[in-house]
């Protein structure tokens, strides 16, 4: 059980409620801190005084006076009106990621709302009922306005929901699932809408995947570099600790680990004519560091938000209620777009070493193309083509959506941050990340074949024996998406997370 206070939550907090492994339930403490916003709302209401988001209109509207009477209606208008989102909708552990993070923004008590409000998302998420949320409409400047006005329709018993595998309207799956619809009152419409939750959500389940990559980056370069009978000189500890940068030492250190006691170095250690390898191989603990450092600061970005009060206005303990503009997704944008290119560069080290396994002119010996039947089989040549386009799809991905901007509400939110644009293109590039290390994988597990009887490390040869477990060696020619689609799917699933350090 988590348990939700308002503090930050890490990405593996978040991604175990997403699946469904963790269930979410709010503190005595968040209680309380809800109540007694909420009663400060309804004495600004008693009181007759004019504040923004509970008694006035929106954005360019904000200067619109709305009668006591409208208060509700004005609120339920407001879901109504920003429920405009297009295209497929977020996934499942997506929109568990979302709720979670909603619920957890909520329970820091600067928003205002009742506490059924936080008590029915909740029970939402923990019964399984999943608003159908589309992806596309958000520019993430008030936040993430037509995402969360799609979640904040389900709970208002309009729109859709999923539950139990079937789409539905809102109204039943909340009926299924014993809940009543929630009828908004003041303030509480627009402390459903603002916030960056769902760019957080999605930035935050692809940032955890990604890590994991990055780790398993390792393992296929360690493997591809056996294959290749390369050198771990460079992975001494004295050379990285020369230059402390702690992405590159943990990557130097799990290399090293990795490598230990490999009978296939031992087999070309006095022999070995070369003084270097190439790149792609000598410098794994620099390129993959410099991934590793990247994400961990995007990481660190996202774990602050999603224990950060984004609403807007807050409300305050002492009485007042402020506007600002914590609903800004800048910071997110700006570290998704950074995880974007950081993981496009980690896809090319991965693509150039699949090239050095096939490519018989630089393969050390090993068979044209990993090919038992060069010329008249074709072996793994088509794979690495399938990594360049992969590779080259994330290239154009990389470009960042947060330097672009263009005004929106009639110029009033005249700077936005376009952060859940670059989220989904950061789930985009981590999959293709994935796919591009399964072919490595599978070809540096190939490559080790071929070097039989010799063995590698003991952690290596238990990988490739992972290896083998899903996807038999290469003895003819066959079709090779299955194999590598049935690599990603164990790398999306943990199944080799235990090579991870």
């Amino acid at each position: 059980m988590l348990e939700l206070s308002g503090s930050p939550l890490s990405l593996a907090e978040i991604a175990a409620v997403a699946a469904g492994r963790t269930a979410a339930q709010l503190t005595t403490g968040a209680r309380d801190r809800v109540l007694a916003s909420r009663q400060l709302v309804d004495r600004v209401i008693s009181e007759g005084r004019i504040v923004y988001g509970i008694n006035t209109g929106f954005g360019k509207l904000s200067d619109v006076h709305i009668a006591p009477a409208d208060l509700d209606a004005l609120q339920t208008n407001l879901v109504r009106s920003h429920s405009c989102g297009l295209g497929r909708p977020l996934s499942e552990p997506e929109t568990r990621a979302m709720m979670l993070l909603r619920a957890n923004v909520l329970s820091l008590g600067f928003s205002g709302c009742r506490l059924i409000v936080l008590e029915t998302l909740l029970n939402m998420l923990a019964r399984g009922v999943h608003p159908v949320i589309p992806e596309k409409g958000s520019v993430g400047a008030s936040g993430d306005l037509a995402p969360l006005a799609h979640l904040a329709l389900s709970m208002i018993g309009e729109g859709e929901c999923w539950f139990r595998g079937e789409r539905m309207s809102s109204q039943a799956a909340l009926r299924a699932a014993g809940i009543e619809p929630v009828r908004l009152a003041a303030k509480e419409g627009l402390a459903l809408l603002n916030g960056t939750q769902a760019m957080g959500a999605i930035g935050a389940l692809a940032l955890h995947r990604a890590l994991r990559v990055v780790a398993l980056a390792d393992l296929a370069g360690a493997m591809t570099l056996e294959a290749l009978l390369g050198t771990p000189v460079a992975f001494d500890e004295r050379i990285h600790a020369a230059r402390p940068h702690p992405g590159q030492i943990a990557a130097a250190t799990h290399l090293r680990k990795l490598l230990e006691n490999s009978e296939i170095r031992r087999s070309h250690l006095l022999n070995d004519p070369r003084v270097q390898d190439a790149y792609s191989l000598r410098c794994m603990p620099q390129v993959h560091g410099a991934v590793r450092n990247a994400l961990e600061h995007a990481k660190s970005v996202v774990e602050i938000e999603s224990g950060s009060a984004t609403d807007n206005p807050l409300v305050f303990e002492n009485g007042d209620i402020l506007s600002g503009g914590n609903f800004h997704g800048a910071p997110l944008a700006a570290v998704f777009d950074y995880a974007c290119l950081a993981m496009t560069d980690l896809m090319s080290i991965c693509e150039r070493r699949i090239d050095r396994l096939v490519n018989p002119d630089v393969n050390e010996g090993l068979p044209p193309f990993l090919s038992s039947h060069p010329g008249l089989g074709s072996g793994f040549m088509i794979a690495q083509i399938c990594a360049v386009s992969l590779l080259n799809e994330a290239k154009v991905l990389a470009h960042p959506a947060s330097i672009d901007n263009v005004p929106t509400s009639g110029d009033k939110e005249d700077h936005v941050s376009m952060g859940m644009t670059a989220a989904v293109k950061l789930r985009e590039v981590v999959s293709n990340a994935e796919h591009v290390l399964a072919i490595e994988l599978l070809a540096a597990a190939e490559g080790l074949d071929y070097r039989a009887p010799l063995r590698s490390s003991p952690y290596i040869e238990k990988a490739r024996a992972s290896i083998r477990a899903l996807v038999p060696r290469l003895t003819a020619d066959r079709p090779l998406s299955r194999d590598m689609e049935a690599i990603a799917i164990a790398i999306q699933r943990g199944g080799f997370d235990e090579f991870m350090n």
